[in-house]
């Protein structure tokens, strides 16, 4: 099976989430799974699309706030490792009840780093501290490094496809983040064969229009 790898490096946080988007929006037309690989030219902050906006904006200094496609909590964006995975209509994924793929996600995640020879565990259960800060305690299926959440993830699954949007707050060990995503690569849950997702055309056209008319926007990061 085909998968397509996207490697943004660092972007704008408003550009970010309007790709994750138009990946979604297009990647039943490509047919085949896209992994993405993207990190932040600033500090910034991520918050679920049911959120609201003035309980996130008392619970975190970091700006921009932009409001992601997904749901989730408060995600803060700098160093973490950031990736996001996106599934066509009709793939095995999309048919998966959220708790299996969010599960699926992170077993992978944690194959990646066994990979690596650093041991994380899926947390059974749940440790509730602080409402809506997503790494603040952890929920089912996230992976924990020595107790401590070190990734998270969020979902939107609809008639378009999947996408799932995720963070890992690496480890304070020494590892590069170039190792791990060689790693995610190697450790697919499929058998896969990698091609390189060129961001121009109509999918730049599109981000560029959803940065434009929605994730730059206050209005929209605002609404509720």
């Amino acid at each position: 099976m085909i998968w397509h790898l996207v490697n943004s490096g660092r972007c704008d946080a408003a550009f970010n989430m309007a790709l994750d988007e138009a990946l979604l929006e297009t990647v039943s037309r490509l047919g085949s799974p896209v992994l993405r690989f993207y990190g932040w030219t600033q500090p910034a902050a991520t918050f679920g699309y049911f959120q609201h906006f003035a309980e996130i904006e008392s619970n975190t200094p970091l700006r921009p706030l932009i409001r992601r496609p997904t749901g989730g909590g408060l995600v803060p964006h700098d160093a973490d490792w950031t990736y996001s995975l996106a599934f066509p209509l009709g793939h095995e994924w999309h048919s998966l009840r959220a708790e299996e793929s969010y599960r699926r996600v992170h077993e992978w995640i944690q194959q990646s780093f066994t990979h690596l020879d650093v041991h994380a565990d899926l947390a059974p259960c749940c440790k509730k501290t602080a409402p809506g800060q997503c790494f603040v305690g952890y929920e089912k299926s996230d992976l924990l490094w020595h107790g401590k959440k070190i990734a998270g993830a969020a979902q939107r699954r609809n008639k378009l496809g999947l996408l799932i949007q995720g963070s890992v707050q690496p480890p304070p060990l020494s590892l590069q983040r170039n190792a791990w995503e060689n790693a995610m690569r190697q450790t697919v849950p499929a058998t896969a064969k990698w091609k390189d997702l060129i961001v121009v055309g109509e999918l730049l056209e599109l981000t560029h229009g959803l940065v434009t008319q929605k994730y730059s926007q206050p209005l929209y990061n605002q609404k509720r």
